[in-house]
C-alpha cells in the first residue's frame, strides 16, 4: 500500500477514535458543572459557556504556531504532544472537585488542542489539488462518524457509570488513538528547496494572506460557521430537558448530538465531490443558505423527536462547510506555507468557537435558549451575504482584468 494511502487510512481511523472520545463528554458539560456544587440555573448556564468556550480561545492563540512548526518540521510531532496532551487534560478533568479547577483543565487542554486539524493538514499537503475537495471530506467523515457515535456512548455510560469515569474512558481512548499514529504514520518529508521557501517571519505569512482577500474573508466566514454551530452546543441539554420528563437526560442529549453527526456523515464527501466539479465557494453558498433555513425552526419544537429530526437534516447542510473551506484555501495557499495558513484558519475557527459559546449564554440568559436558534440562523446568513458580495466582486474585477 502506498505511504499516502496508508497515512490517510490510518488518519481517518484515530480521527474517528478521536472525535468520539471528545464528543463522549460534550453533550454533558452543563449536567456535570451540576454535580460539582448546589449551583442555580443561572449559574450552570453561564459557567457551562465560559468551561465549554475556554479550551478554543487558548487554542484560538497557538493555533498559527503549530501550524507553522508542522511545516518546517513535520506534522507526525505535532499529532502525538497534541493527543497525549488532550488525553491528560480529559483524566484530570474527572478527578477534578471544583468548577474552576475544570474551567482550568478545559484551557490547558486549548493549548494542545489540534490533532484533528493537523491531521487535515497532513493529509492536505499529500493531496493532489483536483482531488482535494473528495478526500478532505472523506477524511472529514472519520470526524463526523466518530462524533455520531461519541455523544450516544458518552450519554449512555454518564447514565451507568457516572461522569467521573466517562472522562477517564475517553482520555484512555485518545492515548490509544495517539499511539497508533506513532506506530503507524509515515510522513513523506518536503524536498529541500520547498522548506527553504518558508517563510521566516509570522509577518511574511501574514502579509501572503492579505495580499489574496478571498483568503481572509474565506476564514471569516469559518468563523461565523463556528460561532452559529456552537452557541447551541454547551445549551442542547438544558434544552433537551426542557422537552422531555424522561430521566436519561445525558443520553437523549448525546442523542440530539448525534443527529446533526449522523447528517453529516451521509453528505459531507458529496459536498466535497461537488466542489470539486463546480467549485468550492458555490457549494459554501448554498450550504450556508440551507443552514440558516433548517436551524430556525428548532426554536419552535415542542417534542424532542422533531429537535432531533431538524438536527438530522441541519447536519446534512452543515457538514460540508468545513471541507469546502479547506480545499479552497489548498488550492489558493502557496505549499510551502499551508501549515501555517491552514493554522490561521483553525485560529478563526477556535474563535468562532469561543465567541459562540459566550453568545449562546448570554443570548439564552436574556431571551431563552430558543431564541439561540433565531440568532444562529442570521449568522448564517450574514456569512451567504459576504461570501455572495466578495464573489460578484471578484468577478466584476476579472471582467475588468480584460
Amino acid at each position: 500500500m502506498r505511504i499516502e494511502k496508508r497515512n490517510f487510512l490510518i488518519m481517518w481511523i484515530c480521527n474517528f477514535l478521536i472525535a468520539a472520545s471528545m464528543t463522549m463528554v460534550l453533550p454533558f458539560i452543563s449536567l456535570y458543572i451540576g454535580t460539582l456544587g448546589d449551583f442555580s440555573h443561572d449559574y450552570i448556564q453561564r459557567w457551562s459557556g465560559l468551561v465549554f468556550g475556554v479550551t478554543f480561545l487558548s487554542a484560538f492563540i497557538v493555533s498559527p504556531i503549530w501550524g507553522r512548526i508542522g511545516d518546517k518540521y513535520g506534522f507526525k510531532p505535532i499529532l502525538l504532544i497534541t493527543g497525549y496532551g488532550i488525553a491528560s487534560s480529559v483524566f484530570f478533568m474527572g478527578v477534578i472537585h471544583s468548577v474552576f479547577g475544570l474551567f482550568i483543565l478545559r484551557m490547558v487542554m486549548g493549548f494542545v488542542t489540534g490533532f484533528i486539524p493537523t491531521s487535515i493538514a497532513l493529509i492536505s499537503k499529500q493531496t493532489p489539488k483536483k482531488e482535494a475537495g473528495k478526500t478532505l471530506g472523506t477524511l472529514q467523515m472519520g470526524n463526523v462518524a466518530g462524533s455520531l457515535f461519541g455523544p450516544i456512548l458518552g450519554g449512555m455510560m454518564a447514565d451507568n457509570v457516572g461522569f467521573q469515569y466517562t472522562f477517564i474512558i475517553t482520555s484512555v481512548s485518545v492515548m490509544i488513538a495517539t499511539t497508533v499514529v506513532l506506530f503507524g504514520i509515515k510522513e513523506i518529508k518536503q524536498h529541500e528547496e520547498v522548506k527553504t521557501k518558508i517563510p521566516r517571519t509570522q509577518k511574511e505569512v501574514i502579509k501572503q494572506i492579505l495580499n489574496r482577500k478571498m483568503l481572509v474573508w474565506v476564514m471569516l466566514i469559518a468563523l461565523l460557521i463556528q460561532v452559529g454551530n456552537f452557541s447551541i452546543q454547551p445549551l442542547l441539554a438544558l434544552y433537551v430537558s426542557d422537552l422531555t420528563h424522561a430521566t436519561s437526560i445525558a443520553f437523549l442529549s448525546g442523542l440530539a448530538f448525534s443527529a446533526t453527526g449522523f447528517g453529516n456523515l451521509l453528505l459531507t464527501r458529496q459536498w466535497g465531490k461537488l466542489g470539486d466539479s463546480i467549485g468550492y465557494e458555490k457549494v459554501l453558498l448554498l450550504l450556508l443558505v440551507l443552514a440558516a433555513i433548517l436551524i430556525i425552526p428548532q426554536a419552535l419544537v415542542t417534542e424532542l423527536w422533531q429537535l432531533v429530526g431538524l438536527r438530522f437534516l441541519y447536519g446534512m447542510a452543515v457538514g460540508g462547510m468545513i471541507p469546502c473551506i479547506t480545499a479552497y484555501i489548498r488550492i489558493e495557499a502557496p505549499l510551502e506555507m499551508q501549515g501555517e495558513i491552514l493554522g490561521y484558519n483553525q485560529s478563526f475557527r477556535f474563535l468562532g468557537n469561543v465567541i459562540g459559546p459566550a453568545l449562546g449564554g448570554f443570548v439564552a440568559g436574556h431571551a431563552g435558549i430558543s431564541s439561540v436558534f433565531y440568532v444562529t440562523g442570521g449568522l448564517f446568513l450574514v456569512a451567504f451575504g459576504i461570501l455572495w458580495w466578495n464573489l460578484r466582486h471578484e468577478q466584476q474585477r476579472f471582467k475588468e482584468s480584460f
